[in-house]
């Protein structure tokens, strides 16, 4: 019973590694994910690598290819418009819900996220604000007192994680990238919930706005006003 238990656990481990691995944006669209390169990149064997890679599969973050190798879905244009729009909708509820249960301990937490924020950009350290950004929003949902809801946004971020590394390429972004993240904390200090809301919703259009040019040219589609018909 004892072994079974450690198994079960060396699974979900595996499973939460591979998924914050999409959340943070380590693999890229259309990456193939080898087994045995994993298994050796967190020290254990194949066969709770492959289960957790079923799982992630059987949840819509990874597919099947015709080979039977398990992959990064690819750019997607449609998917990342829906994924917008959904996310702005259950982010901005759960940064509302989070405004008046804050400590003032959490709320000065996200204050030094968005100084390190402040930090990576003047250095153009593009990777780790991708990292900060993550790390300010789910400081903020997290204390939103809903697992449920906090659960369903890491499934969105486990679908759109690959494309923030892509957030810079325009070169036209990073002098905005941390204004909505201050508009968001002087919300919190007021305790207006449906400021921080209205800014962290600002802070995801902004950012799709910034991306999706990007996207519809590593998607093949002509790079047009697509992030209008995203945005508008």
């Amino acid at each position: 019973m004892t072994q079974r238990l450690e198994y079960k656990t060396l699974n979900d481990q595996a499973y939460e590694a591979i998924k914050q691995g999409l959340i943070s944006g380590r693999f890229a669209p259309r990456q193939v994910l080898v087994l045995r390169n994993l298994a050796e990149s967190y020290g254990i064997s194949t066969t709770p690598v492959r289960e957790a890679l079923q799982r992630l599969v059987g949840e819509g973050l990874l597919e099947m290819l015709p080979n039977r190798s398990i992959a990064v879905p690819d750019w997607d244009v449609a998917k990342f418009t829906e994924l917008f729009r959904i996310r702005c909708e259950l982010e901005g509820l759960a940064a509302e819900l989070a405004t008046p249960l804050m400590s003032d301990a959490a709320i000065a937490e996200l204050g030094g996220i968005a100084d390190a924020i402040d930090a990576a950009l003047d250095e153009k350290r593009h990777r780790d604000y991708v990292a900060l950004n993550q790390r300010f929003h789910f400081t903020l949902y997290r204390n939103a007192g809903s697992p449920r809801l906090l659960r369903i946004i890491e499934n969105l971020w486990g679908e759109v994680g690959a494309y923030m590394n892509e957030l810079f390429a325009q070169g036209d972004y990073g002098p905005v990238a941390n204004d909505a993240h201050r508009a968001i904390l002087a919300g919190l200090a007021r305790r207006d919930a449906q400021a921080v809301r209205r800014h962290l919703v600002d802070d995801i259009s902004v950012a799709a706005e910034a991306m999706l040019p990007r996207i519809r040219f590593l998607a093949g589609e002509e790079a047009g006003s697509g992030a209008a018909a995203a945005t508008g």
